[in-house]
């Protein structure tokens, strides 16, 4: 059982009410500007706080800051068991005030508290653990080498993989804290400095991971944050000329922004962008169980993950039966805020966010859809939407095509596998992909012809930390997790010494 209580707790008021501040260095400091910004409670629509509204000045203030901790501070002779040891220490403080953060990421974001203290906080957690591993374990090798042109002569080459430098690192609204961590383990891991610009949204948690981080012993520009809007502070950073590597997890529209940016300043990047995954059920498939995964692989945090199951194809023999399950489901999910232990579904993280989702079911249902439960939103306080099942769609409609990034599923039937893979591939996007057999063989042959950069089986959105996570297409390039994300934030470098 969680420890969340379903009212906040004295601490999580104390710090949300707070005079928020960026975390430059050391300091905490006002905007340059001097504006702030709102924050809102997306499970009343009231405004709970405000934060400082950075923008270039500040970018500017803190890039430096992160320069000079990475090319003249302790920061950049500090031995690899001392960055384990740091990293270890910093997942100890996140665990040990597991409660309170999940506490603050559902009154920010709207999410359920109980999901976040074990699913968000618990991943964070284990990531950074596992990343701590890396730090005394980045590698080169020894290359004998043969120069034809000199062959008297002998060498000794090898290469060193060394941290790429100063990260600017952009996140999104959905997982505030857990993809803040993706982007933290990796770069402290390898020896890099951070400036990290959370959502406008929902940046409450990143500058209690800041506290955190100080409080683990971090030095003085190793991890800094600054929030504000994204078309400032975020754009500051990605054009920054002194950031040697960007990392986004964001709409495929602003990551196309952000890697133009990069490519001007031939900034190092890795994109993780939009998705609108498919599921696929067949023939043979365990109805009920996959019924079920199906419900959860959409309506999983509202649907506003990138990876969510938003497509659902069914072997037309049991289509019918599939839907309705889903749609019985969906139809008796208990709404409630993100402090409502009992909630199966939480609001939208805006009234933006909320108006977006709403007309997108508007657009389906003008286009011939068929609303087999939901349909719009909710008339209560908040930003809720109805869990959503459409029918009757067609394979190039803007609800099919277009991530809505919402509770909305779409389904379609398909005759046989042929179809199945060709309709799944049928899309921009190629982040994620579940089947659901009992075939295994025929799942193994499916696999390969299923281009997203992740297939579950028998599953949807099961990460660890352990495995990449990353899109093709559309969706972006490069991983998060896994040992491949170490690669991203490293350069190689090759040495040749004539002996």
């Amino acid at each position: 059982m969680s420890d969340i209580p379903n009212t906040p707790s004295q601490a999580a008021l104390d710090f949300i009410q707070r005079q928020h501040k960026l975390l430059i260095g050391d300091q905490w400091l006002e905007a340059s500007s001097g504006r702030t910004h709102p924050v809102l409670n997306p499970s009343d629509g009231e405004q709970i706080t405000t934060i400082q509204a950075g923008d270039v000045n500040d970018i500017n203030k803190a890039v430096a800051a992160a320069r000079q901790a990475f090319d003249d501070s302790e920061w950049s002779r500090i031995r690899p068991v001392a960055r384990q040891k740091l990293l270890l220490d910093f997942a100890d403080l996140i665990e040990k005030n597991a409660p309170l953060l999940a506490e603050i990421e559902a009154i920010d974001n709207g999410k359920s508290a109980v999901i976040a203290e074990h699913v968000d906080i618990r991943l964070a957690v284990d990531f950074l653990r596992y990343m701590a591993g890396f730090a005394t374990k980045i590698e080169g090798r020894t290359v004998d080498v043969s120069l034809p042109f000199m062959p008297d002569n002998q060498f000794h080459g090898y290469t060193r993989r060394e941290a790429v430098g100063v990260v600017g690192a952009i996140v999104a609204w959905n997982f505030p804290l857990l993809l803040a961590c993706w982007k933290l383990g990796p770069a402290l891991a390898t020896g890099c400095t951070v400036v990290l610009k959370p959502a406008e949204d929902t940046p409450l948690t990143a500058l209690k991971l800041a506290e955190l981080a100080l409080e683990a012993g971090y030095p003085p520009g190793v991890f800094n944050v600054v929030t504000g809007l994204g078309h400032e502070a975020g754009a500051a950073l990605s054009q920054h000329p002194d950031v040697d590597k960007l990392t986004f997890t964001g709409s495929t529209e602003i990551g196309k922004l952000i890697g133009h940016a990069a490519v001007d300043n031939m900034t190092r990047i890795t994109l993780e962008l939009g998705g609108k995954s498919p599921s696929i059920i067949l023939e043979d498939a365990d109805l009920a169980t996959a019924a079920a995964g199906a419900a959860n692989a959409i309506f999983f945090n509202q649907g506003q993950v990138c990876c969510a199951g938003s497509r659902l194809y069914v072997h037309r023999k049991h289509f019918d039966r599939v839907v309705a399950d889903i749609s019985d489901i969906a139809a008796n999910m208990t709404l409630g805020g993100g402090l409502d232990a009992t909630a199966q579904m939480g609001p939208l993280v805006s009234a933006k966010q909320q108006a977006r989702v709403c007309n997108y079911i508007d657009q389906g249902r003008d286009a011939g859809a068929t609303i087999t439960t939901g349909g719009g939103a909710v008339d209560r306080p908040g930003f809720f939407v109805q869990p959503t099942v459409m029918v009757d769609v067609n394979q190039q409609s803007s609800v099919v095509r277009e991530e809505i990034f919402g509770p909305v599923l779409v389904a379609m039937p398909f005759d046989d596998v042929d179809e199945a893979v060709r309709i799944a591939n049928d899309s921009q996007y190629g982040l994620g992909a579940s089947i659901w057999s009992n075939n295994l063989s025929e799942v193994h042959r499916m696999i390969p012809r299923i281009k997203s950069g992740s297939v579950w089986v028998n599953c949807h959105t099961a990460l660890d930390p352990a495995l990449p996570f990353g899109g093709y297409k559309q969706s972006g390039f490069g991983r998060e997790m896994g040992a491949e994300a170490i690669e991203y934030y490293t350069e190689v470098k090759t040495v040749l010494m004539s002996i």
